[in-house]
């Protein structure tokens, strides 16, 4: 029996192996896999806009119009949408704006540089989709029939024949003309997908490279840094939920036997407030977290939310974007 037991215990815990591989995999790419499922989602999405509930008018009044609100509609609402997803939005701005709120210079450009780096992880979405429509060609082709600066380029000497029955060009059943110009203007929106699509991979590479040039720390700090900040997370995850645990049943029982609470000590407003902040690097003090930061302080009454040399990072912008920090308000 205990043979037995034995030889089945390795064929038991594969399971469990594979799915700790596939958890460890999760973790250590998710942001990658994170950009991956949504370029897949907004790919599919804009696939079915086009074939299900996009239908050109066909009209020189409207095409235009409705060819243009279908390709950027729905970017700039997916571009809100990621900065709404994104937890350093709210890291941000809750709190900003409460009475007695302070602002020097120095952290108004610091929340500007955030939020120029929020607009970059945004703008992956909306970006998907302006390059999947355009190589679909079916929202540029009905916008572009409809614009008159087309109109002049398309019908060369003003042809009116021609400038009539571009509008009618996304329909079926078109003049005889009309499979020509309908190349055209899906060869065009073809070109503007390819040339979008090689403008961001380029601009992604340069921002890339010369984030990690600037960055203060080594490659290797880095993974150590990702790896501290995943540790620190999952502990104060379970130490917050064990503390909250005891304080919710020393109230209820105090509700329920009519006695005094038991005294617990709990962070303050201000001491909350400082480590929820947007973190900024001092080289002259690399903490890795601003929970770091707070715990090492030298003056217990200091602030720690702003200081002289803190700086924001892009290559640390993954500070604020770790573990519990992802969960956000929607």
């Amino acid at each position: 029996m205990g043979e037995a037991e034995a030889s089945a215990a390795p064929w038991g815990r594969r399971p469990m192996e594979k799915f700790q591989a596939v958890l460890d995999l999760h973790l250590k790419h998710r942001n990658a896999l994170g950009y991956g499922l949504v370029t897949l989602l907004t790919a599919s999405g804009e696939r079915i806009f086009s074939t299900a509930v996009f239908q050109c008018p066909c009209s020189a009044t409207w095409n235009l119009s409705y060819g243009l609100v279908f390709l950027l509609v729905p970017a700039m609402g997916l571009f809100l949408l990621g900065y709404a997803l994104n937890a350093r939005t709210w890291r941000l701005l809750t709190g900003c704006c409460a009475p007695g709120t302070r602002s020097s210079c120095g952290s108004c450009r610091r929340g500007v540089l955030v939020c120029a780096q929020l607009s970059g992880m945004a703008a992956v979405a909306p970006l998907t989709w302006l390059a999947v429509a355009l190589l679909g060609g079916n929202f540029y082709e009905c916008a572009a029939s409809g614009s008159d600066i087309l109109v002049r380029c398309l019908c060369p000497g003003g042809d009116s024949a021609c400038a009539a029955q571009l509008p009618l060009v996304p329909c079926k059943g078109s003049a005889p003309e009309g499979p020509d110009l309908r190349k055209e203007l899906r060869a065009q929106s073809q070109v503007l997908g390819w040339v979008l699509i090689a403008a961001v991979i380029i601009f992604l590479l340069i921002f890339t490279s010369v984030a990690r040039c600037l960055s203060p720390v080594s490659f290797l700090q880095l993974k150590f840094w990702k790896i501290y900040l995943e540790q620190e997370q999952q502990i104060f995850k379970r130490e917050a939920t064990e503390h909250a645990n005891k304080l919710a049943k020393e109230n209820v029982k105090c509700f329920f036997e009519s006695s005094n609470p038991k005294e617990s000590k709990t962070p303050s407003m201000k001491e909350w407030q400082q480590i929820s902040s947007v973190y900024t690097f001092n080289p002259k003090e690399p903490y890795y977290s601003m929970l770091h930061k707070y715990v090492n302080r030298k003056d217990k009454n200091d602030s720690i939310r702003s200081a002289s040399g803190d700086t924001v990072i892009p290559a640390l912008d993954f500070v604020d974007a770790s573990g519990m920090t992802s969960d956000v308000p929607l």
